[in-house]
């Protein structure tokens, strides 16, 4: 049981934006010369933020070919790979490949067991930091939404339409696009930010030891009873109080 909620939609939406990335810093290659630029840029990343798009399917009978697109992400951009193009694809399978390059994201169990198949190649370093926030006391799905109200402060918008629409077409929209990139960037931007959150956050009690054995345990009369630290006044014992973690930036902090 998580000992923590995360904020919910409602709260997030008092926050400051998330600053997406502008549309110049969202790299979708096409041509032999921006996929080799990709390549060397990529390749010379040591953490990117990851994430997968596919199309939707609407009836059982649908056959999945998904995922369709591959997003990859820095702080400062993002490239879209759209896996129709034979370069795109062995693009994604280098880097998804590639064990000196950390891939991080949220809710990556479906990524991880289609990619595969869909790559032809295992991956290598993939990071999902769900599992990051699931140590600090909160449940297992944390999501890009509210680990970036948690970290970052500010109000991390998804767009329901964009996330059914088709991802197979040989031409994504501008929206897919800003959407695609802000599904890598959140991750990266998060990461990034996440060792000064994590040194802030309170360090959890650590777990009781298990009970000895009955046979094992020390007589009555000895001193054990003497360590034990002495009941306050009253009879009741005193717990600490707990902050909330989650609180709304200053104003100071939101500029």
């Amino acid at each position: 049981m998580s000992r923590f909620k995360p904020p919910t939609k409602e709260q997030s939406q008092l926050l400051p934006p998330f600053q997406a990335l502008p549309d110049a810093a969202i790299i979708v290659p096409v041509t032999e010369a921006e996929f080799a630029q990709a390549r060397t840029e990529l390749l010379a990343q040591s953490a990117l933020g990851f994430d997968t798009e596919s199309k939707p399917l609407f009836h059982v009978a649908q056959v999945d070919t998904g995922p369709h697109v591959v997003q990859l992400a820095t702080p400062q951009r993002a490239w879209i790979l759209q896996l129709h193009h034979p370069q795109a694809l062995a693009l994604a399978r280098e880097v998804l490949g590639h064990p000196g390059i950390c891939k991080v994201g949220f809710g990556l169990d479906n990524d991880q067991s289609s990619l595969p198949r869909r790559l032809g190649a295992e991956l290598a370093h993939i990071v999902d930091l769900d599992r990051v926030f699931k140590r600090h006391g909160y449940g297992a799905s944390t999501g890009v939404r509210a680990a970036v109200a948690l970290v970052l402060g500010q109000n991390f918008q998804k767009s329901k339409k964009q996330s059914t629409s088709n991802w197979s077409l040989p031409r994504l929209s501008e929206g897919q696009l800003r959407y695609a990139a802000n599904d890598a960037h959140g991750p990266a931007v998060v990461y990034a930010a996440l060792p000064a959150w994590e040194a802030a956050q309170p360090v959890a009690a650590p777990a009781r030891a298990p009970r000895a054995a009955r046979a094992a345990a020390p007589a009555p009369d000895m001193a054990m009873a003497a360590l034990r630290p002495a009941a306050p006044a009253g009879g009741a014992e005193r717990r600490p109080r707990v902050a909330a973690l989650f609180q709304a930036p200053s104003r100071k902090s939101a500029d």
